[in-house]
């Protein structure tokens, strides 16, 4: 588990801060005592974890900003001044990218390259993490678990979008910054309310008290409480700040097996009071996503010691616990900090 011996004090330069992971690994290196300065364009929905759960309070600094200007990107990392940096800004989602391509491209490739490019001139941080994510494999459809050193590429913008962020971090390695890239993906939580993001349609239905349409039941995916890729992407950072020889390069992070997308929602459908209505969706309503896709985590395990802590029963039991606590009025800040809790003392 992360060290907070490593992480007290530590100024930690966190690029997307608002969004789902980013605000639960904000609220997590708060609680390591870290010095965490944000840096994110907006908040990614409405309602937002970010809001819900007020990571702003434990913040040393944040800025407004985006990753797609030189003149930002290069005045935040000034401010900040880090020593480590977690790069998480991204247009993230599949069916957003289908829809606005050059976006997906623009962000994720060009504002990496801008953000790295700032910390060369701008800083001399000592770790840098790249969140990139599992689908910037070449899914040739075989559905067997990729590695590490499998093929990049992507058929959709999306995917396609995240291989060309994983070059560029490649690239600026060479240059000599300490960069790792992070493959993961799948993560489910509370406080995720992003459009066309499975528990979060499940969940925006359940509070609703309406049903939910399910695209592509029989599709497999390696589902994960957010927590779970978190923790690797610190025990990383910890890594490259001890000099481990070979981190600086790509890591996996995910279960051992893939569960279909019907055994999800009937988990969350069985957890929630009163149940969840569950609709099919139209014949082509999952078009341009892989049938399946797994990873295989066995570096991550055997070189950094890391495994996920939470089965999918167990996160699932987080993840509708938090939208019940949410429904009921809860501190939701306190919440999420208790199930952060929970997961380290599960170690």
């Amino acid at each position: 588990m992360p060290d907070p011996a490593v992480w007290q004090g530590r100024r930690v330069w966190l690029t997307g801060h608002t969004g789902f992971k980013g605000a639960w690994l904000a609220l997590w290196l708060e609680s390591l005592g870290a010095e965490v300065h944000g840096f994110s364009s907006s908040l990614v929905s409405e309602p937002s974890l970010y809001e819900v759960a007020d990571v702003a309070d434990g913040l040393a600094g944040e800025v407004r900003g985006d990753v797609r200007s030189k003149s930002e990107v290069r005045a935040a990392v000034a401010r900040a001044r880090p020593d480590v940096v977690i790069h998480m800004a991204a247009q993230a989602l599949v069916r957003r990218g289908l829809s606005k391509p050059v976006e997906s491209f623009t962000v994720n490739v060009t504002g990496t390259a801008k953000v790295l490019e700032a910390l060369r001139v701008e800083a001399d941080p000592r770790a840098v993490v790249v969140v990139t994510s599992d689908k910037c494999y070449r899914n040739d459809g075989r559905d067997q678990p990729f590695r590490e050193d499998d093929p990049l590429g992507g058929d959709d913008p999306y995917s396609a979008s995240k291989a060309g962020q994983e070059h560029v971090a490649a690239s600026f390695r060479a240059l000599g910054l300490p960069i790792a890239t992070v493959r993961a993906g799948n993560a489910i939580g509370g406080g995720d309310w992003a459009t066309d993001r499975l528990v979060a349609d499940c969940m925006r239905a359940a509070l609703a008290g309406e049903p939910v349409t399910v695209r592509a039941p029989d599709a497999l995916r390696p589902w994960q409480h957010v927590l779970c890729p978190l923790d690797g992407y610190l025990c990383v950072a910890e890594a490259l700040l001890g000099g481990t020889p070979g981190a600086a390069s790509a890591w996996n992070f995910g279960p051992d097996d893939a569960q279909p997308v019907g055994r999800l929602v009937a988990g969350v459908a069985e957890r929630w009071p009163g149940g969840l209505e569950v609709r099919g969706g139209e014949p082509d309503a999952a078009a341009g996503e892989a049938p399946a896709l797994r990873l295989d985590p066995t570096r991550a395990r055997t070189e950094l010691g890391w495994t996920p802590r939470w089965d999918l029963d167990a996160a699932l039991d987080a993840t509708v616990a938090w939208y019940a606590a949410y429904r009921d009025g809860a501190d939701m800040r306190a919440e999420t900090l208790r199930q952060i809790t929970a997961y380290a003392d599960s170690a």
